[in-house]
This record gives structure tokens, sequence and C-alpha cells, in this order.
């Protein structure tokens, strides 16, 4: 098969619209058309149904749009790692990074700063997002290493990937700097049972509700935010309370401060890496990112605390 072809309806997948493929393509509407059409005659499945607003993948479709992204991802890592060895420029290959947003804000970019130390210039870029998307993007080679958590629902095991364990991160409570909680001790959840609470994602609020339901209360989540600098903006001008990761402690804005929990729901933290054709970059930096993660959870069992100390190379069980 014709990859081009391939390239085609992945496009095509990805924005939704013959037109709107075509024309990024730079190939007429009638062309990519029957590039679709002469692919479902040899896989002798339909790959693309019509709806009111353009194209999306039938079943067998998204099934075939994932591998077909993985192949011509590594596709293209052949072909680039093919010229960087001939021209000896794969340390000038760029470096691709997933982070959940609150590795994203903090842990990531000093891991990257101290590898920059060591490489000087390096073309990289961080893209943020939810720990299960970012694994698949590893899968399909879109990112060379992702930085992501066992939060609800989980990390899925895919024999295309290498995980390390970094550590468990306790989780905590942002409060508004007048709420009464401020510059106290740890407290119960118990003691938070009245309170209104916002969130931004489900994993943060399974975690939250599990909580809850272990000290024998309920958690009100009331308010929802469309992402977690949302979610502090909410905390800060007094509308909620909020569970969030404890990595964020002290990155917080001046507006919002934090309190501990008696027996704090923890979420692992864990990189997530290719086995094939990993970055040449990727055994330093996951070293800096065992060492910039633990100085932000200084003194845990089981953290990860400096350049090549970690013990079993998948980390305990997912959760």
């Amino acid at each position: 098969m014709d990859l081009t072809v391939w390239r085609t309806f992945v496009t095509v997948c990805r924005l939704g619209s013959l037109s709107a493929a075509a024309a990024e393509l730079h190939h007429t509407q009638s062309a990519v058309s029957r590039q679709i059409a002469g692919l479902e005659r040899q896989l002798g499945v339909p790959l693309m149904e019509r709806h009111a607003r353009g194209v999306r993948p039938t079943a067998a479709g998204e099934v075939f749009r994932h591998h077909a992204l993985a192949t011509l991802n590594e596709a293209d890592r052949a072909v680039r790692a093919a010229r960087e060895a001939g021209d000896g420029a794969a340390f000038n290959r760029p470096l691709t990074v997933g982070a959940t947003p609150s590795l994203a804000a903090g842990v990531v970019p000093e891991a990257i700063r101290a590898l920059l130390k060591e490489t000087g210039s390096l073309r990289w870029s961080l893209l943020p997002g939810l720990s299960a998307p970012l694994h698949d993007r590893v899968v399909t080679g879109e990112l060379d290493i992702a930085v992501v958590t066992d939060a609800p629902p989980g990390l899925p095991h895919d024999p295309r990937t290498e995980r390390r364990f970094l550590g468990v991160d306790d989780m905590v409570v942002a409060l508004p700097v007048d709420h009464p909680r401020t510059g106290g001790g740890p407290v119960r959840m118990r003691a938070l049972a009245d309170e209104t609470w916002a969130e931004d994602n489900d994993g943060s609020a399974a975690l939250l509700h599990q909580h809850a339901a272990r000290a024998g209360v309920s958690a009100r989540i009331e308010l929802t935010a469309a992402d977690l600098p949302g979610k502090l903006a909410l905390v800060a001008t007094g509308h909620a309370i909020a569970l969030i990761p404890g990595v964020l402690t002290r990155g917080l804005r001046t507006d919002v401060t934090t309190v501990s929990l008696v027996d704090p729901p923890t979420r692992g933290v864990y990189t997530v890496v290719p086995r094939r054709d990993p970055h040449p970059c990727t055994a330093a930096l996951l070293d800096h990112l065992a060492t910039a993660f633990a100085s932000v959870r200084p003194g845990r069992d089981g953290v990860t605390s400096g350049p090549g100390v970690a013990a079993d190379r998948y980390g305990p069980k997912v959760r």
C-alpha cells in the first residue's frame, strides 16, 4: 500500500473534512475522495461515513487510523534516523515532551533546563495534556517522552513503551489566602465536609471522592473549571476550595495557599518513552526529571533521589 494514501486518510480524520484535507495536502477534493475510496476497496471495509458537518471514521476506520498514524510516524522516524546517522546530526533532532499540567508547570521545565546545560542548543517543545492521551501519543511517535500519573483512570500497559517510576505525589487542598484553615496543620477530610469544591478533570475528582468516602463524608463538587489555572482562579476568588497536586505548592499564585490532608490521596508519577528509536537525549532527561521531582517531594519513600537511581524500571503496580 502507498503510504501517501495513508497520510491522506489520517489527514481527513484529523480535519473531519474532505475539502479541508484537500486544501492542506494541495490536492483536489475529488482526488482525496478517490484515494479514500481506493483504500476502502483494498481493505474491503468502509472507513468513512458522512455526517452533518463533514466526515468521520467508521469503527473500522478509527482502528485503521490509530495503526496508520503509528506506522506513518515510525516511517518518518526511520527516514530521520537514517539521515541523522549519515550527517552526525542526531542531537539536532527536536525533542518533544508531553506532561500533565501540574508537572508541566515546574518539574519538567526544571529538568529541561538542566538538560540544556549539558547539551547546549536543542530544539524542544512541551505539550501539556492528560495522562492517557499523552501515553497514546508516545505510542504513535508524536512524543519522545511523556511525564504522567496513575490518577484515575490509570495508565495502560503497552509493550511498545517503557515506564519509569519517579515517585509519589501527595495531593493537597488549595485555599484562598483568607480561608479560616490557612496557616494550620494537616486537616482531616471530615473537617472540610461543608466546603464547596471545584474540579477541572475526572481523575482529580475521582481521587477527591475516594478520599471523602474513606472519611465517611461526601465532597460537594459544585464548580467545574476548564483547566488547572481556571480551578485555581475559582479558589483565589473564594468561590471554592480544590484538591491539587503537591508538586504545585512551590509555584502557586500569591492569592492561593494550601493545607495538607491527614492520610492524603496520592498519585504515582511516571515517565513513558518508546522502546524503539528513543531520542538521543532520553536517558539524560530521565535522570534530570528524577532529580527535579525529588527536589519538590523530599523525603518520600520510593521517590527516585537522583540520577541513575530507580528501583523496578516500571515502578509499583499501577492502581
